[in-house]
């Protein structure tokens, strides 16, 4: 398990499908044309099928505790070392610590979400299939995916 999550957050680290690491979940920083493409994660992995966003609000826990915790706390470090340790004003270090938040949200924010699918893949693997739930269906060990599936029967 160990071996896996290094792998699985190395992965992410380059940006990459946690499942086969050869597919990158971005478009490449300088393809990108619109700002909304900087956010956006690919569908899924053409590779090896997996999707990256499983559903409609799929990156809210990424957005709000790895990116903007992180980015908070970064920008509460800045203040402090610049207002208490550098013993500069609040006037100095309130601007450089919001611009530290700001800039920190927007170049970790791919990063963020690449950690949330990795850890998510990890603890909870899932599938591609078909279906409305654009094809997210959890991995069952002890079924074999070779065998044919029972027919259900309507209820009437």
């Amino acid at each position: 398990m160990i071996a896996k999550a290094g792998a699985y957050l190395a992965r992410a680290t380059r940006l990459r499908c946690p499942v086969c690491g050869q597919t990158p979940i971005f478009p490449r920083a300088w393809t990108v044309r619109r700002v909304v493409d900087w956010f956006m994660p690919f569908d899924g992995c053409p590779r090896c099928g997996y999707a990256f966003e499983r559903e409609p609000g799929y990156f809210l826990m990424a957005v709000w505790t790895l990116n903007a915790g992180f980015a908070s706390l970064l920008g509460m470090g800045v203040y402090f070392g610049l207002a208490v340790m550098a013993e500069l004003g609040w006037e100095v270090a309130a601007p450089a610590a919001l611009g530290t938040v700001v800039a920190s949200n927007l170049l970790l924010v791919r990063h963020a979400k690449a950690y949330y699918i990795a850890v998510d893949h990890l603890l909870d693997p899932h599938d591609r299939g078909g279906g409305d739930d654009r094809g997210n269906q959890p991995l069952d060990p002890d079924i074999d995916p070779t065998e044919p599936c029972e027919t259900l029967t309507p209820v009437r």
